[in-house]
């Protein structure tokens, strides 16, 4: 049985106790938050394994919140799944934009979001201390066991996915990578496709990078590629 913590935050009381009652059936520890102040608060006292955000919140939105836990070195790490009512495809990219870590549109089905969540906490990556593993291309040093990305010496900021796709992409200097083999590697097969939400992840993977950002190139009509040679 899981033993995973989960903060739920939704103000919609059916939705909440609905969400509530799966998760814990599957064995998850589960708390419930009806407002973004609230859900701060909770998740800035207590340790989450993952929090699923609603975006329509009284208050304090899902997007300011989203923002806020990302910007606490507290909290910056816990992945985030966001709740959306259909027709929010501009919300969803800014959320995605902010380091979140995958979306599910209401309504949807117990299993879907059970699903969601086992393939959310399988990328969570895992503890190293590990030397070895760390890529060396250009100016970047990638650490795949601490996470951390060097560019010229600097550490950079990077979201989950953003390291995700860079550390993908650098793996294979040369290779033409489609959207579809990108989403694939990043997200799980089982994520939907679509050429915006890859798009906004290199716009502002290239941006942290800054001068380095040229390394990636987009290859119209097909993807994108981690250059090869300086």
């Amino acid at each position: 049985m899981a033993k995973e913590t989960i903060l739920i935050v939704d103000d919609e009381e059916d939705i909440l106790e609905l969400i509530r009652h799966t998760l814990s059936k599957e064995g998850y520890t589960v708390t419930g938050a009806e407002t973004g102040e609230t859900a701060l608060k909770y998740a800035i006292e207590k340790p989450f394994d993952m929090i699923l955000l609603d975006l329509m919140l009284p208050g304090l939105d899902g997007l300011e919140v989203a923002k806020r836990l990302k910007g606490n070195d507290r909290t910056r790490h816990i992945p985030i799944i966001m709740l959306t009512a259909k027709g929010e495809e501009a919300d969803v990219v800014t959320g995605l934009e902010l380091g979140a870590d995958d979306y599910i549109t209401k309504p949807f089905s117990p299993r879907v979001l059970l699903a969601r969540i086992k393939a959310v906490m399988r990328r969570k990556p895992e503890p190293s201390d590990n030397t070895d593993d760390v890529l060396r291309i250009h100016e970047l040093e990638i650490h795949m066991g601490r996470r951390e990305v060097k560019a010229g010496g600097e550490v950079l900021d990077l979201t989950f996915t953003e390291f995700q796709v860079l550390f993908y992409l650098s793996k294979r200097p040369g290779w033409v990578l489609t959207r579809s083999q990108i989403v694939d590697a990043v997200r799980g097969n089982d994520y939907p496709v679509t050429d915006r939400s890859v798009d906004v992840q290199i716009v502002g993977l290239r941006k942290k990078l800054g001068i380095y950002g040229k390394y990636i190139e987009t290859v119209r009509g097909v993807g994108y590629r981690f250059k090869e040679r300086s």
